[in-house]
């Protein structure tokens, strides 16, 4: 018995559904190449009940990486008028996967699906790589133009030492100098030393947002006067105060399990790289204060 030849309706059918599962694997992927991490993929977009709406984000935490965001998102989600959906992410890591690529309307539209919340509440999200990529502020601007921009910053060889223990407990450290792909472990280090000059940074995003959309915040006085410094982030998104328990404090605030020894003259030496830009960010942020930043002066 002879099998049955398709019809030319049944392979267009066919390739129609190819051609929308390959568009949809495009979109939910990353650019430039095989997957390699958890946040190589877009995350799910979250649901939520059918009164709450959704739109851009009301803020975010755009960095700096290992300078508290996770702690200070933490606590600012302890307020009552901030919301995230069940099993939505504080770090989605959207704008990651488009460094090759400007994202199409479908993909901002997505963006946007991400911030579900009840009138009257705000909801946003914390990515600090952010701060370091430069194509997330234009992407950022066309998607969500009035979003409040928060920057956590904290003493810069301090933060160098703790984005490289991330890097060695995450075995991005491993293999030899100089070898093998991109980004092996001397990229990964001078990288670790960039993201720590903030001034450069924020100079970029100050090219597509203006200042009054920033609050620039400084780790280590966030860490002495939580309250008051959560009192001014509430004011910043326009909300009412809200008090802190020192068990919330303590319970979002966490501590990396392994750390890093760097020598007292490799400290010395990124306190000088790092000194011209600090002197910058004195300018953008008055409030900035450098006596805190003790391997500055050490």
């Amino acid at each position: 018995m002879s099998r049955k030849t398709p019809n030319v309706s049944t392979f267009t059918r066919a390739r129609r559904r190819a051609v929308r599962f390959a568009t949809r694997r495009r979109d939910e992927t990353s650019a430039g190449g095989p997957l390699h991490s958890r946040y190589d993929r877009l995350q799910p977009v979250p649901e939520h009940p059918p009164d709450w709406h959704t739109g851009p984000p009301d803020f975010v935490i755009i960095g700096a990486q290992k300078s508290g965001t996770t702690w200070w998102h933490g606590l600012m989600e302890t307020h009552v008028q901030i919301h995230r959906p069940p099993r939505g992410k504080r770090e989605l890591h959207f704008f990651d996967h488009f460094w090759d690529r400007w994202p199409n309307q479908k993909q901002f539209e997505r963006y946007r699906r991400y911030f579900p919340r009840p009138s009257g509440s705000l909801a946003g999200e914390k990515t600090p790589g952010y701060l370091y990529q430069p194509w997330v502020a234009p992407m950022l601007k066309q998607v969500a133009p009035q979003v409040k921009l928060i920057v956590l910053m904290r003493d810069p060889v301090e933060r160098f030492v703790s984005g490289v223990g991330l890097l060695e407990r995450s075995g991005s450290l491993k293999g030899e100098v100089g070898g093998g792909l991109v980004g092996t472990r001397e990229h990964r280090i001078v990288e670790a030393v960039d993201r720590s000059r903030y001034a450069d940074q924020l100079d970029w995003w100050l090219t597509h947002f203006p200042r009054e959309q920033f609050l620039l915040l400084q780790y280590e006085q966030c860490v002495a006067d939580p309250q008051g410094q959560l009192d001014r982030t509430f004011e910043f998104l326009g909300l009412r105060p809200q008090r802190v328990t020192p068990a919330q404090i303590s319970r979002t605030r966490k501590k990396a399990s392994s750390y890093v020894e760097v020598s007292a003259e490799t400290r010395r030496l990124l306190a000088t790289r790092f000194a011209d830009d600090v002197a910058r960010l004195q300018v953008l942020m008055p409030d900035l204060d450098v006596s805190l930043w003790k391997s500055l002066t050490e």
